[in-house]
């Protein structure tokens, strides 16, 4: 089934001086230029009906973590105190569950687990700089402080995507406050998409998120998990996967599929998210859609490589054009993050 892709928008943001976190004007702008989103028409093809995407083509996961190993955790990287875990998120494990699965690439989420404490994903992020991707959490604090604390992540540590975790807010206040308008405009300015965790449901948070799109129509966003949308089974369920789609009138908004056995009613390989698959594609483009894991939890529900092998199945059923399947696997976020991943 061929779709027609809607065009990407076109997100051109002035630059500006941040001369606290970057004394060297040259070196800045030299950096800040490749934070910025070049929205490049992206042209479909008629291929042949290949149901995984080509071997040169780069599979890249949009969204997944990694913590410290509990040695690390004691000698250098604390957890934050009631964040423990003992499920292994480290970056070997992780390294070697993206080999066995041919995986190339990844955006890295900043975790709960660390909070407002990135140096553990700064780490991994240095260490390999044409593998990862950084994504980090954005700091609500009332005091106005995480706007500067977003500059310097993504000035001085290189993060390329923030993350919105609406429950980190301060009690009775929403996204769009002073603070979250605030993060929301510089991530816009920078060429910083922004993902939004809507854990308890897309409703509780789409008037906010309508309101940001509009309001800073050039930051690109996000949505996480299919804005935790599942396959509905009656009328509020029903109506919340509507105003997903209808969400597509924004042409800044993408969708993640990802973490799909949160989303699933069904066990691997989780064939009742074909029908909602389809839907997102039709209304987004696959320009617009985007594979992710969620590594680790998926670990143990299917395995990581199981979390790449379920969208070919779900693609089988829809079903996609190679060219459609090349766009989610990887095409997609290479597109957004211009200069990483860059296809040989």
């Amino acid at each position: 089934m061929a779709m027609r892709f809607k065009p990407l928008l076109s997100v051109s943001a002035p630059l500006h001086h941040f001369n606290y976190y970057c004394p060297q004007p040259i070196s800045y702008f030299s950096k800040e230029s490749q934070f910025r989103i070049s929205a490049a028409k992206m042209a479909t093809t008629s291929e042949p009906q290949t149901k995984t995407p080509p071997s040169q083509t780069k599979i890249i996961d949009s969204h997944l973590h990694v913590w410290a190993s509990p040695q690390e955790a004691a000698d250098k990287y604390p957890y934050f105190p009631g964040q423990e875990t003992t499920l292994p998120g480290n970056v070997d494990f992780l390294l070697e569950c993206m080999a066995e699965a041919g995986v190339d690439g990844a955006l890295i989420v900043q975790p709960i687990n660390h909070k407002f404490d990135h140096s553990l994903v700064t780490s991994v992020l240095n260490k390999y700089p044409t593998k990862f991707v950084g994504c980090c959490l954005a700091n609500p604090a009332e005091d106005g402080s995480g706007v500067k604390q977003l500059e310097h992540l993504i000035l001085k540590d290189g993060y390329r995507a923030v993350r919105f975790n609406p429950y980190l807010w301060p009690s009775g206040q929403q996204m769009t406050n002073e603070v979250g308008k605030a993060m929301f405009s510089k991530a816009g300015e920078l060429g910083v998409p922004v993902g939004f965790m809507c854990m308890k449901g897309l409703r509780l948070h789409l008037s906010e998120i309508e309101k940001l799109c509009t309001e800073f129509p050039s930051t690109v966003v996000l949505l996480d998990h299919l804005a935790f949308c599942k396959p509905p089974t009656n009328d509020d369920e029903s109506l919340a996967f509507s105003e997903l789609l209808n969400l597509s009138r924004f042409p800044q908004v993408y969708v993640k599929f990802s973490a799909l056995f949160r989303v699933s009613r069904m066990p691997f390989p989780y064939q009742d998210l074909s029908n909602i698959f389809s839907q997102i594609i039709s209304s987004f483009g696959a320009n617009r859609v985007m594979w992710g894991s969620d590594f680790p939890f998926v670990v143990p529900e299917c395995g990581y490589k199981g979390a790449k092998e379920a969208v070919s199945l779900i693609a089988n059923q829809v079903p996609l054009s190679s060219s459609e399947l090349e766009w989610i696997m990887g095409k997609t976020i290479t597109q957004l993050f211009q200069g990483q991943w860059i296809q040989s």
